[in-house]
């Protein structure tokens, strides 16, 4: 039997509050200067929180979500002779104009392969690029690029805010005693996956993926994680590699109380004894939640992390939670043990993702 294909991560480019262009979400989450700030793009005075991590220079979401594209295959090397045939995989939130969005973004990318829009909410992004990925191993496709892009908008922001979910004391603090919830951000990101059969250059390996549901509440978490932990257990089942080699968690923590404790718990059942060596950070502390495209801005700062062997701070730290007993990175960077990590997403109604990497 021939051997699968390795998935190659050949190109990458993300936008958030941090900064425009991987080089700025790298400096930023090493600097460990969260990026929350009165909004300005909408009228919040009728709502209890008045904090996001939004860009002032952000322009409409498909030039955005384009600008991404191109500067993806750019620094994948990809041509106009290998962008035709290319599939598109899209996460955004999901509206009527999604298809058009969706359409629109291949037309001026030049990728006119297959496209696929998913609109999965906080997972939506993680679970394009393991489908992409496994696209890829299947032998379906030889390349694909994923675009995901939510920019900080008034609708979002009042239900997340009426839903009593935002940090209430304008600061994220995953994992952390006196956490409060999530504040939002933007995100705009693109990759490039290719096979190992035809890749040029490659940025990381894709090694694993996994997905699960747990399907408890629509809202709140199961209390255990065992949905995440399936996920976390399946991405490294697929990877061949055993929890001790794990260098680094990129968690999903949001500084919600359930969900945070409940990821600990993934990560206690998933990794057993080694959950209390794996260092574990949530970048959204820094850049905030950007839902639909959390998933592919995460990953793109978790190969960064990864490839330049340096770990993001936890920031907002107050103190530790007894539910929350991991090896969280405080107070300055960390020196990466190893080359491979993980980053996690969950969603309400019980979705789970893992994907892991590994520097090249």
């Amino acid at each position: 039997m021939a051997e699968r294909p390795v998935v190659a991560l050949t190109g990458l480019h993300a936008v958030s509050a941090l900064g425009r262009g991987a080089d700025a979400q790298l400096a930023g989450v090493l600097a460990g200067a969260p990026t929350f700030r009165p909004v300005d793009r909408f009228d919040t005075t009728s709502r209890r929180v008045d904090a996001a991590a939004a860009r002032p220079d952000a322009g409409e979401l498909a030039d955005e979500l384009a600008e991404a594209v191109d500067a993806a295959c750019r620094d994948a090397r990809l041509d106009a002779g290998r962008r035709a045939g290319t599939a598109l995989l899209l996460a955004v939130h999901g509206d009527a104009a999604v298809p058009a969005l969706t359409a629109g973004l291949a037309a001026r990318t030049g990728l006119t392969g297959p496209t696929r829009a998913y609109t999965t909410a906080c997972v939506s992004a993680s679970s394009a690029v393991a489908d992409a990925a496994a696209l890829i191993r299947r032998g379906d496709v030889t390349r694909v690029v994923v675009a995901a892009g939510y920019l900080v908008e008034p609708d979002q922001y009042a239900l997340f805010d009426a839903g009593r979910a935002l940090a209430t004391d304008g600061a994220v603090r995953p994992f952390s005693a006196g956490r409060t919830g999530l504040l939002l951000g933007d995100g705009i990101a693109a990759v490039v996956l290719e096979s190992s059969a035809v890749a040029r250059r490659a940025v990381a390996d894709l090694l694993g993926w996994g997905r699960a549901g747990d399907a408890f509440h629509p809202c709140q978490p199961e209390p255990g994680g065992r949905g995440l932990a399936r996920a976390v257990t399946a991405a490294l089942r697929r990877a061949g590699l055993a929890a001790e080699a794990v260098g680094y968690v990129n968690a999903n923590a949001t500084g919600a109380g359930h969900g945070d404790a409940a990821e600990a718990a993934a990560l206690r059942t998933a990794f057993g004894a080694a959950a209390a060596r794996v260092p574990v950070s949530s970048t959204k502390a820094l850049h905030g939640h950007a839902l639909e495209a959390s998933g592919l801005l995460e990953l793109v700062v978790t190969v960064l992390a990864a490839r330049h062997g340096k770990l993001p701070v936890n920031a907002g730290w107050l103190g530790p939670d007894p539910a929350c007993p991991l090896d969280v990175v405080r107070d300055a960077p960390r020196p990466a043990a190893t080359g491979f990590a993980l980053s996690l997403n969950a969603a309400f109604g019980g979705a789970n993702t893992a994907l892991l990497v590994g520097a090249a």
